[in-house]
């Protein structure tokens, strides 16, 4: 209705015989590895958009679309029996509950849900001039209450540059130097969040304008070292994530999470661990500010030496080039409700990955 689209009819085995043999020709015949459904909410809700008169409550006098789960719940056991291994993936806007489980716990059997309050509210804090992110910060911290709820997926996909939105380069605070810093970043926060990542073509370039379906990609950015350093970043944050358990082995899990700081709104830097059965923690530690933060005391679980994996603002991506170079001393100091704490300097709008050196 919203998209001045028809409505199917779920009911009917005509159209729902279409809408399954359509989903198994797709990944049959064109070999995808998933399909995103769009608009979950407007096929679950009768009234969605609706006003008052418009719609016809279901049998129980309820506003849920009773035909339109069932389709949902057999599309996605027909496709996962079928074709394992394939995404079924849900946009969907509400808090509709179990979206993420199977349908034999009452789900509707889809394997991720686009986190889209965590979009939101992270495009909106980037919005935000740095000197005045203390006053936002709960834009950071509200998605981790309900983070581990559904498998969610962080999107930033086509709809948020495209429509006047303006690219994703574009939103970002600053002169060019910190526009290219916060987007860094904005990268290196989702890859370290939990949750697969998203991210739209052109993102990963620093394109500088939308979006356009007919007109290629702007390669040519790839000759500026500030483009090059984006795209060399997530590059790094992908051979990261893939490489270390520790981002990606409880990532749908409260386990896999653990705050150490969210706290320090004032100089507008979080800190948190990464957690897996298999391996040791991760510390992240985001430095949402454009100040320095010279000798930041972190607390962490573990004693003796740490390492920097990975600094956004490396010379390699187009940082100022302040890394932590020497190996860093977790002393017995207690801080951030850990045994043992170091002091580390944190660059301006950047992000930094410790890992214990016997990792």
């Amino acid at each position: 209705r919203g998209w001045v689209t028809l409505v199917f009819n779920y009911g009917r085995n005509q159209v729902k015989n279409f809408l399954l043999s359509s989903a198994c020709f797709w990944l049959e015949e064109c070999h995808l590895d998933g399909l995103r459904v769009d608009a979950v909410a407007s096929m679950l809700y009768l009234d969605y958009a609706r006003d008052s008169g418009e719609w016809v409550p279901n049998p129980f006098g309820g506003n849920e679309n009773l035909e339109a789960i069932a389709f949902l719940r057999e599309l996605n056991e027909i496709i996962h029996r079928r074709y394992p291994g394939v995404l079924m993936i849900a946009e969907e806007s509400t808090a509709w509950p179990l979206v993420t489980r199977p349908s034999w716990m009452g789900g509707l059997g889809f394997g991720m849900k686009w986190n889209m309050g965590w979009m939101h509210d992270t495009l909106e804090y980037f919005s935000v001039d740095p000197a005045l992110r203390r006053h936002h910060h709960e834009l950071l911290t509200f998605g981790l209450l309900y983070a581990f709820t559904e498998n969610f997926m962080l999107p930033l996909s086509h709809d948020e540059v495209v429509h006047g939105k303006k690219s994703l380069i574009a939103k970002m605070q600053g002169d060019r130097r910190q526009r290219f810093a916060n987007l860094r970043l904005l990268y290196f926060y989702m890859w370290t969040y939990p949750g697969k990542k998203f991210l739209f073509m052109g993102n990963e370039i620093a394109q500088e304008r939308e979006w356009d379906h007919a007109t290629a990609l702007d390669w040519y950015l790839l000759d500026h070292a500030d483009h090059r350093g984006v795209q060399l970043l997530i590059r790094d944050l992908n051979y990261l994530y893939r490489s270390t358990v520790s981002l990606y082995g409880q990532e749908f899990a409260q386990e896999g999470f653990e705050w150490l700081d969210c706290n320090d709104a004032a100089q507008s830097v979080a800190v948190y661990l990464r957690h897996s059965r298999e391996s040791l923690p991760l510390i992240v530690i985001l430095n949402f500010s454009a100040t320095v933060r010279m000798g930041y005391q972190v607390g962490v679980p573990l004693p003796g030496l740490y390492r920097e994996v990975i600094n956004s603002d490396a010379d390699c991506y187009g940082g100022g080039g302040m890394l932590n170079d020497e190996y860093l001393y977790a002393a017995p100091i207690f801080c951030m409700g850990q045994s043992c704490s170091l002091l580390v300097n944190l660059p301006p709008l950047s992000g930094i990955v410790l890992m214990p050196r016997n990792l």
